[in-house]
């Protein structure tokens, strides 16, 4: 499509959605519930026609040279579909903070003031692979009172078609507005810059890809931006820890799944760890290739050697970067240096110890004796996420129903006026 065609159709997109968020932000819970269950039915209804549509992506992602974690994020399966309209079916169920008093103050002169939660109007979500995403993100909006404007990436574009047409068929059965959740229809980037610099039309735009996508939408945006950065997450093994869970949680964090945020993608080691040769031969048994400076080498014979690149790469794979460090507090540092700020893990039975890496690791989740692999918003209870929030505005961690409303402030008085 031309641009001038692109921005005509992101016009009329973002003005039905205007519409569409006003309707919702006066549905009850209870409405709002009503019309995800009916979505999560029709996504259940329209699994066959899902799974036939992602065939033909992942045929084409195939072809196009897709990476083995890139195919496996795209993939849908009977289960997968299952799994998404359960999903959305969750979200229906979830506590509405819609309306919800944060605050309530009476001043001297007897005004009463509460802040409350409203909606944050219109959300565009930019995302790349994963389609479940368009179920996901489309039902944690409408949930919230808000209009949704979807662009995944071309790799999907099939499969969100597919979720999309069932989703939205099932939500206006279900009486929510139309266009309340809406997909462009188009792969054009040109779309993307059209939703980037909407101001006034979009309230908020989360862009939940890689390095590049990300990077784009920080350079480009002029409305607000809740940023879902790549996820450099760290495992460190203090010399206190259990050299039993050290194993089992590192082989957990990195292989139980790849190709996912919450991936553990760098494994520290104190070097006053007394048994670190059989963490490493299980990681490298169940298939894990190693890398790492000479000291890890020396350990086990398997892993390769690291570059300095490694230390800053978010591999999305059965790859792992090794480092022994001297302590909590070198690890610390080298978190700090290299992380992006989303999620890392201590290991170990010292609580002081632990306590330190807590309160010193500045990530959006920090975690002690647990995998990485349960930094999802459903692991928290939340639900399905928008994504995680590296930045530190608004929402950090896992983003679902709160983290997509804002709050205003509400003054009951009897007459007073101000002197």
């Amino acid at each position: 499509m031309a641009d001038s065609d692109i921005s005509m159709l992101m016009a009329d997109m973002t003005a039905r959605a205007r519409a569409a968020a006003t309707r919702l932000a006066a549905m009850t819970s209870d409405q709002k519930s009503g019309a995800l269950i009916a979505a999560a039915d029709a996504i259940r209804a329209a699994s066959d026609t899902i799974i036939a549509a992602n065939a033909l992506d992942m045929e084409a992602g195939a072809a196009s040279g897709l990476s083995g974690a890139m195919l496996d994020r795209l993939r849908l399966d009977a289960g997968r579909v299952a799994a998404m309209a359960a999903g959305v079916e969750a979200v229906a169920r979830l506590d509405d903070p819609v309306g919800d008093t944060i605050s309530r103050s009476e001043r001297a002169n007897g005004l009463v003031l509460a802040r409350v939660r409203v909606p944050i109007g219109v959300i565009g979500i930019i995302y790349e692979s994963r389609p479940n995403v368009t179920a996901d993100a489309g039902a944690l909006c409408a949930m919230a009172g808000n209009a949704a404007i979807l662009r995944g990436g071309s790799e999907a574009i099939r499969s969100n078609r597919a979720i999309h047409a069932a989703l939205a068929a099932g939500l206006e059965a279900g009486g929510m507005p139309a266009d309340a959740v809406q997909l462009v229809p188009v792969t054009d980037r040109a779309a993307v810059g059209a939703m980037l610099t909407a101001e006034g039309a979009i309230d908020m735009v989360v862009p939940r890809g890689g390095k590049g996508l990300v990077a784009r939408v920080q350079a480009e945006a002029r409305v607000p931006v809740l940023a879902h950065l790549d996820g450099l997450c760290h495992t460190y093994i203090d010399r206190a820890a259990d050299p039993e869970m050290a194993r089992a949680l590192a082989v957990n964090a990195k292989m139980r799944r790849t190709g996912i945020c919450g991936s553990t993608e760098t494994l520290l080691i104190d070097r006053g760890f007394a048994d670190p040769a059989p963490v490493l031969a299980a990681l490298a048994d169940a298939g894990c290739e190693l890398r790492g400076d000479a000291d890890v080498q020396a350990i086990e014979p398997r892993a390769l050697p690291a570059a300095d690149a490694d230390w800053d790469t978010e591999y999305l794979d059965a790859i792992l970067s090794v480092k022994l460090v001297d302590g909590v507090d070198v690890a610390m540092a080298h978190i700090a240096r290299h992380g992006s700020h989303h999620t890392d893990a201590i290991i170990t039975d010292d609580a002081d110890t632990a306590e330190r890496f807590l309160n010193g690791v500045d990530s959006a989740i920090v975690m002690w004796n647990a995998s990485t692999q349960f930094a999802d918003g459903g692991e928290f209870g939340l639900g399905a996420e928008i994504g995680i929030s590296t930045g530190r505005l608004h929402a950090r961690g896992p983003v679902a129903l709160e983290g997509l409303t804002t709050y205003k402030w509400v003054v009951r008085g009897t007459g007073q006026a101000r002197p």
